[in-house]
């Protein structure tokens, strides 16, 4: 099965944070399961990184590389993403999130992510 983290999701396995619930950590390490994270993910972390907003444990030049080796894979934007962007309502503001949201919907893959918000959406969401 596909999966879509959510950013902090994917922050907080790279940095082994004790937030990251074990069964999302499970799923992310499991050899039967694919995650993905999507592009406009990495665009928020960029921004984040050049902000001075985060830090990595890693060069930011180096997160490709840290996605391949731990085979998270990028899942790109397509209209049809946009369209259903186009069509939420605004139960949450967060351009980024509404994104993750969208193609969740379109994709039908559950998002694996802490945010209770994302349930008014009808998306599977999984902690």
């Amino acid at each position: 099965m596909k999966y879509l983290l959510d950013t902090h999701t994917f922050l907080w396995f790279m940095t082994d944070a004790p937030e990251l619930s074990q069964g999302a950590r499970d799923i992310i390490e499991s050899e039967s399961e694919e995650a993905y994270i999507n592009i406009a993910s990495i665009w928020e972390i960029a921004i984040k990184v050049s902000s001075g907003k985060l830090e990595l444990d890693f060069p930011f030049d180096e997160l490709e590389e840290e996605l391949r080796l731990n085979q998270i894979w990028v899942l790109g934007i397509t209209f049809q993403h946009m369209v259903q962007v186009a069509t939420l309502p605004f139960h949450h503001r967060d351009p980024f999130d509404r994104l993750i949201i969208a193609q969740s919907l379109v994709e039908s893959m559950p998002i694996i992510g802490v945010d209770a918000v994302f349930d008014a959406y009808g998306v599977t969401r999984l902690w």
